[in-house]
């Protein structure tokens, strides 16, 4: 329905679409809107070239205005549906927040504010994450700047709002994500202690992979006559997955998979387990051979979880052993191989699990090893997903060792390490450190001044600008950072002459 992103000049619905509430809405909204240059440049660095279905069928109705229920599987682009037409709309000189993203998971929340900063980068977009297991003072210290969006779990959401830390009064859009998920958590009621603070007057967006009775409780209660979009279930996608299990002892699944690994021989893997201390343990066996590899369960230090899905999708190591934890919080494009090492709890998981190869379109490897007592739940998955699940015979000694030879000589070879979307944008950023921040009364406005009187910088030149304690942070977008730090070292800024530095960005 829509063409490439980068060369479009809007969006614009096609005639024939038989949708009644479609051909109601007013052409002003729908018809050739015109994306800023700023979004258009960060939708094509970060290489949106096609939308997915759930993107062609929620951007229109968030640029008009609609509340939406959204039911579509993780992985269909559902961030970007809802954080293009956001970040396009959202006022930047605003300083209160304007978007409320609840989503269940920690992972989640570090994951959304990523992809919405980057969409929002070269705007100025700034997004903020509050969760669990992370310092309040720190986070509160971010409220406190002017921030657009924030991205919370209900339970630290409601901690900050009942602290009086966040001022949600001026928020115009709610984003409830991965619903039926915090429903199974108990986040619910949470959920609607939030919504029960928002303004009346706010658009009102709920994705969801299914739509339970509750689910649909909360729809009918704060939203305002909802237009309901399907998206075709993630298992409709699973033609570019090639899934096999092998039949094979609870005491044998290790020397089964250190024969896999040599006949398929990934670039990289996931190996999921039920349980940490499974985890655990298939991670020291592994190290123990040698593999590079890396763990990611809830048991994990949030740093350190973050830490390892970073270095993950850099390839750094090439074996990540993880519980569900990383079947909804990772989104790498190139993994090659996912293992079941212990079945999936149900028949989601299992969807969730091997989702996470095949994906833009390359083709992806996914193998379930399975215990003669697990063939009923094996039966179960392959109804949900209407699909025979072929048997795979075990690798003959002369594969495993042909195999064998092929991996230990790759193994070899340094690996090239991926640089990820984030990391491109940040490459076109110069992001400077100046030491004066609020406790000298510095102000962003202050900085502004001082960088647009610079001959050759415009507004639009600069970036984020970020007022901390005892030091500021500003972002200088395109090539104009050499420039802009040349001339710092002589502009007075209040007053006086500050020093100044050139600072990278943080990416765990």
């Amino acid at each position: 329905m829509y063409n490439e992103i980068q060369t479009t000049v809007g969006w614009r619905l096609d005639n024939s679409r038989k949708n009644e509430v479609y051909n109601k809405m007013d052409d002003q909204y729908i018809a050739n809107y015109v994306f800023s240059k700023e979004i258009k440049k960060a939708l094509k660095d970060l290489g949106y070239e096609t939308l997915t279905k759930v993107q062609e069928e929620v951007i229109p109705l968030v640029l008009a205005q609609k509340d939406i229920i959204v039911r579509s599987q993780t992985g269909s682009g559902k961030t970007a549906a809802f954080a293009i037409p956001v970040c396009e709309k959202l006022e930047i000189e605003q300083k209160n927040p304007q978007v409320l993203v609840l989503t269940p998971t920690r992972e989640l929340a570090v994951q959304l504010k990523q992809d919405i900063s980057n969409i929002g980068r070269f705007r100025g977009v700034r997004c903020a994450a509050v969760f669990g297991r992370q310092s309040m003072e720190i986070q509160r210290r971010e409220l406190r700047q002017r921030v657009h969006v924030i991205v919370g779990t209900p339970g630290r959401a409601l901690d900050h709002i009942e602290r009086k830390n966040m001022n949600l009064g001026e928020v115009q859009y709610l984003i409830i994500d991965e619903a039926d998920k915090m429903l199974d958590m108990g986040f619910i009621e949470q959920v609607k202690a939030i919504i029960n603070v928002l303004p009346t007057n706010r658009l009102t967006m709920l994705f969801s992979a299914t739509m339970p009775d509750k689910i649909q409780e909360i729809c009918q209660q704060y939203m305002n006559k909802p237009i309901k979009i399907e998206v075709d279930s993630e298992t409709s996608s699973l033609e570019n997955i090639r899934q096999v299990y092998y039949e094979v002892e609870e005491d044998e699944k290790f020397n089964l998979i250190t024969k896999i690994i040599y006949t398929e021989r990934p670039d990289s893997c996931i190996l999921f387990c039920n349980t940490r201390d499974k985890v655990e343990t298939v991670f020291k066996k592994m190290q123990h051979k040698g593999y590079s590899c890396g763990t990611l369960h809830g048991g994990m230090e949030q740093r350190d979880r973050l830490s390892a899905i970073h270095d993950f999708k850099r390839g750094e190591f090439q074996f990540l052993i993880a519980t569900d934890v990383a079947a909804r919080g990772i989104h790498i494009d190139d993994i090659s191989l996912v293992v079941n090492y212990d079945m999936p709890l149900d028949n989601e998981s299992y969807v969730h699990r091997i989702g996470r190869t095949g994906r833009a379109g390359k083709v992806g490897v996914a193998i379930t090893l399975a215990t003669k007592n697990e063939y009923r739940i094996l039966h179960e998955i392959e109804e949900y997903v209407h699909y025979k699940i072929p048997k795979k015979e075990t690798p003959t000694v002369e594969e495993v060792a042909e195999g064998e030879l092929i991996f230990n000589r790759r193994d070899g070879i340094e690996p090239v390490l991926k640089i990820d979307k984030n990391e491109k944008l940040n490459r076109q950023i110069t992001r400077i450190r100046i030491n004066a921040g609020k406790k000298t009364k510095m102000r962003p406005g202050d900085i502004l001044g001082a960088i647009t009187a610079i001959p050759g910088i415009r507004g639009d030149d600069i970036g984020i600008i970020d007022v901390q304690d005892t030091c500021s942070y500003v972002e200088i977008l395109g090539d104009k950072g050499d420039l802009v730090m040349e001339a710092l070292w002589a502009t007075r800024i209040k007053g006086k002459i500050h020093k100044i530095k050139e600072v990278g960005f943080s990416n765990k």
